[in-house]
Parts: C-alpha cells; sequence; structure tokens
C-alpha cells in the first residue's frame, strides 16, 4: 500500500454497503437482517449495524480515526465510479482514484466487526494516516 502523508486532511474513508439507498430500501434490509440474517448480502452492514443502528464500539472506532467519513450505497457508489465489489472499504487520499482497504472477499470473510476494526487500522497505519 501507498504511504501517504499522516497530516493529510483530504484524506477520507469510504464505506460502501452492498445495499441501494433509499428510506424503503432501508425498511426492506432490515426486515431481511431480521428474517434471514444468513442470506443478507452486505456483510459489512451486517458486522457494523444492528437491525436498525450503528454499533456503538463501531460508531466510536470510526469516530476517532483521524479521517473524514463517507458512507455510500451501492447505487451511489456505482454513479460516482467507485469499485466494482460491493461492500468494500475504501481510502480516498486524494490523489486520484480510491484505494481499496478492505475489499468483499475480505468482509464476506469476517464474523465480527473487531475483525473488521483490527484490519482497518493496521492498513491506515500501513498507509500513514493512522501512526504506528
Amino acid at each position: 500500500m501507498a504511504r501517504t502523508d499522516a497530516s493529510d486532511k483530504t484524506a477520507r474513508l469510504i464505506l460502501v454497503y452492498n445495499a441501494d439507498g433509499g428510506v424503503l430500501n432501508a425498511l426492506k434490509d432490515a426486515a431481511h437482517k431480521i428474517a434471514r440474517p444468513a442470506t443478507y448480502p452486505c456483510s459489512l452492514c451486517a458486522l457494523t449495524y444492528g437491525w436498525v443502528a450503528m454499533h456503538s464500539d463501531w460508531r466510536r472506532f470510526l469516530f476517532r480515526l483521524p479521517l473524514e467519513k463517507v458512507f455510500l450505497h451501492r447505487d451511489e457508489a456505482a454513479k460516482k465510479g467507485l469499485a466494482e465489489e460491493w461492500p468494500a472499504v475504501l481510502l480516498d487520499a486524494g490523489q486520484g482514484v480510491p484505494e481499496v482497504l478492505v475489499p468483499a472477499s475480505e468482509l464476506n470473510a469476517m464474523q465480527h466487526r473487531s475483525e473488521l476494526m483490527a484490519l482497518l487500522l493496521e492498513r491506515l497505519k500501513d498507509t500513514g494516516i493512522v501512526a504506528r
């Protein structure tokens, strides 16, 4: 991974969910997570959200990261030309195309958000965004 100046204030963490935006879609997603959680298609959402709200430990983790956070649904990300597989966590260091930090294949294999937090922190350290 490319190193980035840790003082770069333009860096953004982009979290792309494998779900479409909108109130009706959010209601359908919540019902799907409750009724058939094993078949829910967005592992990022399943890891970081309860039925409707973000898990507090994940929220605290994100809040402490020294970069802007952008949350997108797949339909919004597609319009921006970001990534090709959803879900994904990207880093936009302001130097062109955002880099995929955590691809769908890794997110889909995770069992708990603590795995995601540890991996994301390590990858942000590798880029220099977060100090070692």
